[in-house]
């Protein structure tokens, strides 16, 4: 494995531990797969459908999203939107996230 690859190894880790609260924060307001796919991918969390789509059941399943589909459109949609326990989730995980990065920041300035 070239060093590229090891890096690209060690940053999909890195991206796989933030996609669910990535996924908790964006659907503070409803959307739908593809746009979500689509906005994580503009907010720098690139996903593959095949791994989100899983994500979405699992987390519906858990009780941290909800769903209803929308069938007013001609395609209809399953639209996702963190519930109140998805949401007390993501506000201890962006706790957490900030002071893993303070740590990780801090690591950087030791000499």
């Amino acid at each position: 494995m070239n060093d590229d690859e090891v890096l690209a190894s060690h940053l999909q880790e890195i991206r796989r531990g933030t996609i669910v609260l990535a996924c908790l924060q964006l659907l503070r307001e409803p959307g739908y797969g593809y746009g979500l796919l689509e906005d994580l991918a503009g907010r720098g969390f690139p996903t593959d459908a095949n791994t989100l789509y899983p994500l979405l059941r699992r987390l519906e399943k858990q009780g941290y999203l909800t769903s209803e589909w929308n069938t007013d459109e001609t395609r209809p949609r399953k639209f996702y939107r963190t519930s109140p326990v998805g949401v007390t989730l993501a506000d201890r995980l962006l706790t957490e996230w900030r002071a893993v990065g303070l740590a990780v920041a801090a690591l950087d300035q030791e000499d």
